[in-house]
Order: C-alpha cells, then sequence, then structure tokens
C-alpha cells in the first residue's frame, strides 16, 4: 500500500485542544516568570497567590453562598477558573500532557464540543464534590480534575471498543486504577491532600457524560430508558 511522501509523521492536535493548552502553557509561563522575577518586578513574586486567591475554588466561600443563598458571578466563575491556575509548573506540565494526549484522542473520536463539555463538566462538578464532601481550607486549583474527566471520556472509549470485539470491559479502568494507585503510594509516602476527592468527581463525571456526548451516545442512553 502506497504512501503520501508528503504527508507529515505528526498527526496535528484538534484546535480546540492547542489552545486550551496554549492558554495554560501562557499562564504557567507567566506566572513562573514572574516568581523567579523575570517579569512583574518585586510584585510578581506573588503573583501565583494572588491568582489562586482570586480564581480558585474555595470550599468557605462555597459554603457561605450556600448558606446566604446568594451565587456572585466573580465566586460562581471560580468553578470553572481554577483549572488553569497551579501551584507550580511541575503541576501545570503534567496537567498540559495529560491534556495534549487524552484531549486529542477524545476530541478526534468524539468531537471537540464534547471533548470540552467533559474538561469543564469535570472541573464543575470535581469543584462542586470537593465543596460539599469536605471542609477543606486549602483551595482548590489545577486542572487534574478536568483532565480526569478526559480520562473517563478515554475510559469510556476503550470501554466500548472492548465491548465490540468480546473482550473483558473492565481493562477499560486499568489507567485510572494505575492513577489512583500510584496518588495512594506518595499520599502515604509523602502526604497528600484531599484533592483527589475533586479528582475522583471528575472521572466519574467525564465517564457518564461520555454516554451523552459519545458517538451515538444520546441513542444508547434513550434505548436503556426504554429498557426500563
Amino acid at each position: 500500500m502506497s504512501q503520501d511522501p508528503d504527508a507529515s509523521p505528526v498527526h496535528p492536535l484538534p484546535p480546540l485542544v492547542t489552545a486550551l493548552a496554549l492558554v495554560l502553557t501562557g499562564i504557567e509561563v507567566a506566572l513562573s516568570a514572574a516568581a523567579r522575577g523575570f517579569i512583574g518586578g518585586a510584585d510578581g513574586i506573588g503573583w501565583r497567590q494572588a491568582a489562586i486567591e482570586r480564581y480558585g475554588f474555595f470550599g468557605q466561600v462555597f459554603d457561605l453562598m450556600l448558606e446566604r443563598g446568594s451565587w456572585p458571578l466573580e465566586h460562581v466563575a471560580r468553578f470553572v477558573t481554577y483549572p488553569f491556575v497551579h501551584y507550580g509548573f511541575t503541576h501545570a506540565l503534567f496537567v498540559i500532557v495529560f491534556l495534549l494526549a487524552l484531549g486529542k484522542m477524545v476530541a478526534e473520536r468524539m468531537g471537540p464540543g464534547a471533548m470540552l463539555t467533559l474538561f469543564f463538566g469535570s472541573a464543575f462538578s470535581g469543584a462542586l464534590v470537593y465543596g460539599l464532601a469536605l471542609d477543606d481550607p486549602l483551595p482548590l486549583a489545577g486542572g487534574f480534575p478536568a483532565v480526569y474527566g478526559l480520562i473517563g471520556g478515554f475510559t469510556y472509549i476503550l470501554w466500548v471498543s472492548l465491548g465490540a470485539v468480546g473482550a473483558p470491559q473492565w481493562r477499560a479502568f486499568t489507567l485510572i486504577g494505575f492513577l489512583l494507585g500510584i496518588q495512594l503510594v506518595f499520599g502515604v509516602l509523602f502526604g497528600g491532600t484531599n484533592e483527589w476527592v475533586a479528582e475522583v468527581s471528575g472521572f466519574a463525571t467525564g465517564f457518564a457524560l461520555s454516554f451523552l456526548v459519545g458517538p451515538g451516545g444520546w441513542r444508547r442512553a434513550v434505548q436503556a430508558l426504554r429498557r426500563r
């Protein structure tokens, strides 16, 4: 079979995945440069903390909104802005790597709109569960709950593919099991945070939403409801 000699050996990223990655990269480059004194002068050192305070998700703020029944837009926005600010360069780097790898697969198999739905839907549910289930003073920041939603989408793709060939579908959950196992080990050895609550919620949301936004997902959901 002949191959196109002009074809690129590297498959291009979907534009929406590229745009998200560039936004995350640009924010992190600016915050890292400021922390090292390259931009922002003396005030630049505090830019990261200020960004987390302004855009991170705080459980106490959420509790106050529930108590008062008041939902200021600047605080409601935190449900979807916290994935864009990270605690450090390495934190952001891992999120961007997951986004590029899994976002590409989900966008190509489900469509860019579905990928965006999983990303922000999982970010929202991660913050919601984090705020409802915990009373943690540590703000939620970083894109892991959102990219765990993409892991949920990736798991759904594998789950459907394995089912189509009659293979054991539980194997689709190998990646999430491995990641949670690694987190458990690191948590025991070095201590950890409660961010895993938001991440597990993000994964569950991404997997569940895939039944609706994935190829033929809405049809499958309707058929499942009719069978009941």
